[in-house]
């Protein structure tokens, strides 16, 4: 029996479109002979919803959406598709209004709905505020055809030919016994991670995966929509794999894909054996329909899809894709960027042309009397580099009526962090007026570094509709420039680049991509005469790695300073990153790459007196 995995890019709230994108792949797997196909979590209406579902014409929307789905797919195919159901013992017994479920959709019809068991409320999930947990194992029977039957016959006869044959061989696994009927078990996303011997703890009182083991399914499948962090596909398949030999169990994991917001999907659909071998895994961040062939009570080899080569090949594609799912799917079809000449913004420009295209992104310079002459010419090469339009706009003239328009009210003080912060926001007026006029989708440039500490300008440089990098530390910032220059240099092509780039460059100016000067610079926000950014912040690779062990490992001032810190740069950022919490609240949209990203998983009060300290040295 043929199984098909479609791994979608749904556009939230588009219950057309993604009922569209379903039948498609209907269509497609049902030619090439599937029997059963499989769709993400929530495929119907795409994930997260988030408050669309606590409007009821939504949920009636999606019901209605969902029956015309059931009547127009192909008569020969079973398909699962994600979708709502409404609860409807809430309003006499109590509990949440709605079920994450998965519907069985055969000849026409819905004929089973299976409830989300499991209901993640930590990060950037909260299901809970919308979804009752299911109460059951959820699993159906899976009739096999007359044909299918007398293959699976012919290949137990041949199975059992063979192993009399050769009684002193090894098999990795005796012959699966000739069924009828499959018994497939049903998990959707959260299900699956709940393994206390992978994990070395239960997060939840049940674990569906074993239940369904003991109901002695013949596959188990995951209809998920697991958001993309960097490293996280490892972690995926050591734990499918950890499950498919733990139960002796099969398993596919279908996977959305696509950028929803903040949220990054990188697909990677995978499946392992009885054995826990890998047997097939989709593309990573494209859509892409995989088909399995499932027959003497396992699964067969099929297309395995090869990895991104690096963290930094990883970090790329996700950033492309959700750079160019954002504006797209919010109606923008160009790009705007601040160009500063330093390696922030040349990141974000070169992310935004290999999303968008060099015809649709404009760099705009903002030169005051502060910014240097190797700036300018830097973020000139580097738009020649990409074959981006570029405008510049002199700031000089608007600093000084700036001045003029404040020298009563600021006479007798010195120039200082207002004066300098003017500065980034004249240039964050002129981007937003810019996008305003010709609706395009202004991108910000800062990193996570700087989100982290406040060294950034609210309505100034932190304006923008998307921050592209802003979950991206420094160092990480620099690491994929480099990766972007190795990358073209070991391919040595100027005009169509490597597919993981995504775009093509006119003759490059200069050998690399990101120009030299870029990378070897010292940052600067260039708001006064020499000024560095080690002016007011340690180095970046210790300032990176304090932020690591603070914001991602939760450590406490203490344990960093155990760890080699000197106490007074720990009490310094760790004061830096709690009074800057009012600037992250007001923040475009973050792009998120790893596990603790500012965003919709961070939840931090800003009105809070709560201040860690090392022992040694309070703040």
């Amino acid at each position: 029996m043929k199984i098909a995995i479609a791994q979608l890019n749904p556009t939230i709230g588009d219950l057309t479109g993604n009922a569209q994108k379903i039948l498609a792949a209907a269509q497609q797997a049902a030619e090439q002979g599937a029997r059963l196909l499989l769709t993400p979590e929530l495929s119907l209406c795409g994930y997260p919803p988030r408050d669309l579902l606590i409007h009821p014409g939504f949920v009636a929307s999606m019901a209605t959406t969902l029956e015309q789905l059931a009547q127009d797919l192909p008569r020969s195919l079973i398909v699962l598709v994600g979708t709502v159901e409404v609860n409807p013992k809430a309003l006499l017994q109590g509990g949440k209004p709605l079920f994450n479920s998965m519907a069985l959709l055969k000849n026409g019809k819905i004929q089973k709905i299976f409830h989300k068991r499991l209901l993640p409320t930590y990060d950037v999930f909260d299901e809970d505020r919308y979804f009752e947990p299911g109460k059951e194992a959820n699993h159906f029977v899976l009739e096999l055809e007359e044909e299918q039957l007398a293959v699976n016959s012919q290949r137990s006869a041949v199975s059992g030919q063979a192993s009399e044959a050769t009684p002193n061989s090894t098999l990795s696994s005796p012959p699966h016994p000739f069924t009828p009927s499959l018994r497939i078990g049903v998990t959707i996303c959260e299900d699956l991670w709940n393994d206390e011997e992978f994990w070395g703890k239960r997060s939840y009182t049940v674990n569906p995966i074993a239940d369904l083991a003991q109901e002695g399914v013949d596959l188990t499948i995951n209809l998920s929509a697991s958001p993309y962090t960097v490293g996280k596909q490892r972690v995926r398949e050591a734990m499918l794999k950890h499950s498919a030999t733990r139960f002796h169990q099969p398993v596919i994991y279908a996977n959305q894909v696509g950028g929803n917001d903040d949220l990054l999907f990188d697909g990677c659909s995978v499946a392992f054996n009885r054995q826990g071998e890998l047997v097939c895994r989709a593309r990573t961040f494209e859509t892409d329909l995989l088909l399995l062939e499932f027959h003497d009570g396992d699964l067969q080899p099929s297309s395995i899809a090869v990895p991104p080569e690096s963290e930094e090949a990883e970090l790329w594609g996700a950033l492309v894709l959700g750079v160019r799912d954002y504006a797209q799917k919010c109606g923008f079809s160009k790009a705007i960027i601040g160009l500063s000449g330093g390696i922030d913004s040349a990141l974000v420009a070169a992310i935004a042309t290999a999303a968008l295209g060099s015809d649709n992104v404009l760099g705009v310079l903002m030169p005051s009397t502060y910014s240097s002459d190797h700036s300018i010419k830097d973020a000139l090469a580097l738009a020649e580099n990409l074959g981006i339009h570029t405008e510049t706009l002199p700031i000089g003239d608007l600093m000084q009526a700036y001045d003029h328009t404040f020298a009563h009210l600021f006479a007798g003080t010195e120039f200082g962090l207002a004066e300098e912060n003017i500065q980034s926001r004249i240039r964050g007026n002129l981007l937003m007026a810019i996008s305003n006029k010709f609706g395009h989708l202004l991108l910000s440039t800062g990193n996570k570094s700087e989100m982290a500490v406040g060294y950034c300008t609210l309505y100034g440089d932190m304006n923008g509709g998307l921050a592209a990098i802003a979950d991206v530390p420094k160092t990480r910032v620099y690491s994929l420039c480099r990766w972007l220059n190795e990358r073209l240099t070991a391919k040595d092509e100027r005009l169509n680049l490597n597919p993981d780039l995504s775009f093509s460059l006119h003759p490059l100016a200069l050998p690399e991509l990101i120009p030299p000067n870029i990378l070897t610079k010292p940052p600067s926000a260039e708001l006064k005469p020499g000024q560095v950014d080690q002016d007011s912040l340690p180095d970046y690779d210790t300032l990176d790695a304090i932020l690591a062990r603070l914001i991602n490992g939760h450590q406490t001032p203490d344990e960093i300073v155990a760890a080699g810190y000197a106490p007074q740069i720990v009490n310094k950022i760790v004061k830096l990153v709690t009074r800057a919490e009012f600037k992250r609240r007001q923040a475009p949209p973050v792009l998120k790459v790893t596990d603790r990203a500012f965003g919709t998983g961070w939840r931090m009060p800003i009105a809070s007196r709560w201040l860690p300290s090392t022992s040694s040295e309070p703040v």
